[in-house]
């Protein structure tokens, strides 16, 4: 495929708007980390049982399920602008009610409501980036969402680690309204998505949004034209489903998000003290802290390399760093682990020479680089990828609702799997590594350097997923 001067650089405008709605994975890699780091102080403050510990990850998480579940058909009636303004708002709102609350019914009421702008943002911010990013430059400005997350987390360790003196996850909590604000206050800014504008008949104004976008006139109508010539089938949501294409697509897109979760790299994110602990570490934060920043890190790898490389080369070399990396930490942890019940409590046993901490450490350390520069961003990207333009909003609302279903679970229960068999638990997630090479093998395309039409005009002509992006 030739590549033009023009499709070789990015619109400074495309930049600054693709930097705005990527916040909304700012903050929802802030929420999700919170707990690692402030749910002791929270244990104290209300004295939890372990199970109702739990509820403060997975209450966020259900109400994340709940966001994504509407999030499709708001987006449709309103636009995706207007849906990112609604998340923010919701961010910024009850991210204080949470601060300030009495009790821990509130604070779990509070969560749940910040879980649902999650689940909007999740659905919303890379199905806008899709629709926003030149074709060259597309899986780059999708997982500048994901690197957003990777820098929440990384935020929020150092945040929590920097606060833990006080004692006070309120405070914590607080650190969080500071990006909320600003997201808002960008999200007002930003222009409406050139393909919902086509989508609801306003091609005049797609016409005008498309010429701010892009870097040339001929660029910005060749893109016009071909969007308009996407929308063919003349249905939409619920009523593409009588359409086989539609349903294959729909299928890979949750199964793809289930894989991503049950890689195991939400449980390590909500619970990464908790493992170093097990593992004997005196200041288990401090690693905690080493594993957000390799997240970030390698985060960064992946947007200068997913357009070059290619989506399916990248998910191989990750997807066998985490296959690896999950078997050896869940074989220290089966051989040396074990465990009482004292009064009620759980008392972990375990010893670790240097040799064996140092590896655990090691290792999960590979384990985050191969998360980060594969299974987080480049789900995503395909996810936001292969839906066609009139079953985008029910085929990506579809796929997020399942990666938060999966998130909550293990939200709600991987502590407890940890807490009792983290070594069983670790190489089951490499089991899925594992079985997650052969689905790409077989199900999955590569869209690098693809335009969305062309995917689209490749799915209704019946070719199977694997050959999508040709």
């Amino acid at each position: 495929m030739s590549t033009s001067t023009a499709d070789t650089k990015l619109n400074a405008i495309t930049i600054r708007v693709a930097i705005i709605a990527a916040l909304a994975g700012l903050l929802f890699g802030m929420d999700i980390a919170y707990v690692n780091g402030s749910l002791e102080f929270i244990v104290k403050s209300f004295t939890l049982t372990l199970s109702e510990s739990q509820h403060v990850a997975g209450t966020l998480l259900i109400g994340a399920a709940v966001g994504a579940i509407f999030s499709g058909a708001l987006s449709k009636k309103w636009g995706r602008k207007t849906v990112l303004i609604i998340a923010a708002s919701i961010f910024t709102i009850f991210t204080f009610v949470g601060v300030f609350s009495p009790n821990f019914e509130i604070l779990l009421v509070s969560r749940f409501i910040v879980g649902i702008a999650v689940g909007i943002a999740s659905f919303i911010s890379p199905l806008y980036l899709s629709e926003i990013a030149p074709r060259h430059f597309r899986g780059a400005l999708i997982a500048m969402y994901q690197l957003m997350i990777t820098i929440g987390i990384f935020l929020m360790y150092l945040c929590n680690s920097a606060l833990a003196q006080t004692g006070s996850w309120r405070i914590m909590l607080a650190a969080i309204a500071i990006p909320s604000i600003i997201m808002l206050i960008g999200c007002l800014t930003l222009p409406k998505s050139p393909r919902w504008l086509v989508l609801v008949g306003r091609n005049d104004e797609a016409e005008v949004v498309l010429k701010k976008i892009r870097n040339t006139e001929a660029e910005a109508e060749n893109e016009l034209n071909e969007i308009r010539d996407s929308i063919s089938v003349n249905s939409s949501g619920f009523k593409l489903l009588r359409h086989g294409f539609f349903i294959k697509v729909l299928i890979l897109g949750v199964l793809l998000q289930a894989f991503q979760q049950f890689t195991g790299m939400n449980a390590f994110m909500y619970y990464s003290t908790d493992i170093f602990k097990m593992a004997g570490f005196t200041n288990p934060a401090v690693a905690t802290i080493i594993i957000g920043l390799v997240n970030m890190l390698t985060t960064l790898l992946a947007i200068k390399y997913v357009d070059r490389f290619g989506r399916k080369p990248i998910l191989y070399f990750g997807l066998f760093l985490l296959f690896v990396s999950c078997f050896i930490v869940g074989a220290v942890f089966k051989t040396h682990y074990s465990y009482e019940i004292i009064n009620g409590a759980v008392q972990s046993h375990i010893v670790l020479s240097p040799v064996l901490q140092w590896t655990t450490l090691i290792f999960s350390l590979v384990f985050i680089f191969g998360f980060a520069i594969s299974m987080g961003p480049v789900i995503w990207i395909l996810c936001s990828e292969i839906q066609p333009l009139e079953g985008r909003d029910f085929g990506i609302t579809a796929s997020t609702t399942a990666n938060w279903l999966c998130n909550a679970i293990l939200g709600n229960f991987a502590l407890t799997w940890l807490t009792f068999a983290p070594g069983n638990t670790f190489i089951a997630f490499g089991v899925v590594c594992l079985v997650c090479i052969g689905f790409t093998k077989l199900f999955v395309p590569e869209t690098k350097g693809v335009s969305l039409e062309q995917i689209e005009s490749n799915l209704k002509a019946g070719m199977p997923l694997a050959k999508l992006g040709r």
